[in-house]
């Protein structure tokens, strides 16, 4: 805590020993922004300085943009001071505070009901004696009769509670997976990625030796996301997913269903997964809640084929669970109570219109001299423009500005970028597109 004499000549000093002291705790981000400054009354109690002097320091704060006044609340650290001093602090890209998020993977505030998922989630507390153990391995197995149900309705999958295999991500069911392939399958050692951007997991299998490659259905491991085959929703067709699991199944290879965004298919009827239309046979599927619920509910899962299965539960037991036991109890009740198939309907009316919208904001905003590629589903698009700025010297010039890009491709005179509707709200479409408009033409 502060250290301040009490030398009644220096008096007229001491609100500066203030202001240097929260300046630097501030700047120093040990006071993040947003976070409530202590009152007058209890920082002069701390101090033991009269009001008067700490409140000249906050008046000097808020000033200087440190800190703002809300009425009848207090002061709070502005977010703007995340920016200040930043050529002397590393790249802290994540930390930045953005007016605008184009290229946002996360999901639109008013498509979760958190007063309803708040409910479910302290039924789950309540059960005392279950929550005393750790969870099953494979996941609850009331879990997954739930979502054995659900995914046999939404999906056409055709499978027991026992193939599945329940963890808190994507990445942590291809840990468990990649060794599983190497015993079973020793001879395979490459994998396809459908392009680069997919590094989550090609970075797991990297990590286990295999040779990573793109788009080449000559691996060993053919990875694909038949629902998301490109950043702005392009669907893979019934034909060319036949097509595959024959070329696969003739050379004996093993397929990998990311079924990524399935549930926000806009323009045409759901298409069959793979998994279903091979009868199970050499398919994993791995599903996710990711985008139906919140990013932060941690909740994947993978279907093996029998092979693959055998060699799970013979080590079974040796693998923890990394998923949230009270959230897999959570969700089990919130989808038998048909939440789930509730929430999917909400999102999908949500995200059309919103992704209508936000073509319209890019039309009012560029024109004729933009082009837009559009899938079936998604929430995003993706916008070509004339652009003489190479990637990086635009993406910086966003930044500074408080516009968050992913630039998809670049070349010499056009650029185009990644226009995700999912987290920002319809009235900022227009200003964001002005804004990049005016980065863009400068």
């Amino acid at each position: 805590m502060l250290d301040i004499a009490k030398d009644q000549n220096r008096t007229t000093h001491l609100y500066m020993e203030v202001y240097e002291y929260y300046k630097k705790l501030i700047l120093d981000r040990k006071m993040a922004p947003g976070s409530k400054m202590p009152s007058l009354r209890k920082c002069s109690q701390e101090l033991k300085l009269s009001r008067t002097t700490i409140e000249t320091a906050y008046l000097q704060l808020a000033a200087d943009g440190y800190i703002m006044a809300k009425a009848q609340s207090g002061y709070y650290v502005t977010e703007i001071t995340s920016h200040h001093h930043m050529s002397s602090q590393p790249d802290r890209r994540d930390e930045i505070h953005y007016r605008y998020d184009l290229a946002s993977s996360g999901v639109d505030r008013e498509s979760f009901r958190f007063d309803l998922w708040s409910r479910y989630m302290k039924s789950a507390l309540r059960q005392d004696e279950r929550m005393l153990t750790y969870g099953e391995p494979q996941g609850e197995a009331d879990f997954r009769e739930a979502l054995a149900a659900y995914i046999r309705e939404r999906r056409n999958i055709l499978c027991s509670p026992d193939d599945i295999v329940v963890g808190a991500s994507f990445q942590s069911l291809l840990q468990i997976l990649c060794p599983l392939i190497r015993e079973v399958y020793p001879n395979f050692e490459q994998v396809s990625f459908p392009t680069p951007s997919f590094v989550h997991g090609s970075t797991v299998f990297a990590d286990y030796g295999y040779e990573i490659h793109y788009r080449n259905k000559d691996c060993d491991v053919v990875y694909v996301s038949p629902a998301h085959m490109t950043k702005w929703g392009e669907i893979m067709p019934v034909k060319r997913r036949l097509e595959l699991l024959k070329y696969a199944d003739e050379r004996h290879h093993l397929v990998i269903e990311d079924d990524f965004e399935n549930e926000f298919v806009y323009f045409q009827k759901p298409t069959p997964s793979l998994f279903g239309l091979s009868g199970g046979q050499g398919v994993v599927y791995i599903g996710s809640f990711s985008r139906l619920l919140l990013p932060s509910i941690r909740i994947s899962f993978m279907i093996l084929p029998p092979e693959l299965l055998a060699a799970y539960r013979k080590k079974a037991s040796f693998y923890n669970q990394t998923a949230s036991k009270a959230e897999q109890i959570a969700l089990c009740q919130f989808i038998r109570d048909g939440h789930l198939a509730a929430q999917t309907r909400r999102l999908k009316r949500l995200y059309a219109s919103k992704l209508k919208q936000l073509r319209s904001a890019i039309r009012q905003v560029f024109g004729s001299v933009c082009q837009i590629q559009a899938g079936s589903a998604g929430t995003s698009l993706a916008l070509t423009l004339p652009c003489e700025k190479n990637g990086e010297e635009l993406k910086k010039q966003a930044r500074v500005k408080g516009l968050r890009l992913q630039i998809l491709k670049e070349t010499e005179s056009e650029v185009t970028v990644l226009m995700s509707c999912s987290s920002m709200a319809v009235q900022d479409f227009v200003p964001a597109c002005e804004l990049l408009k005016s980065i863009v033409t400068a």
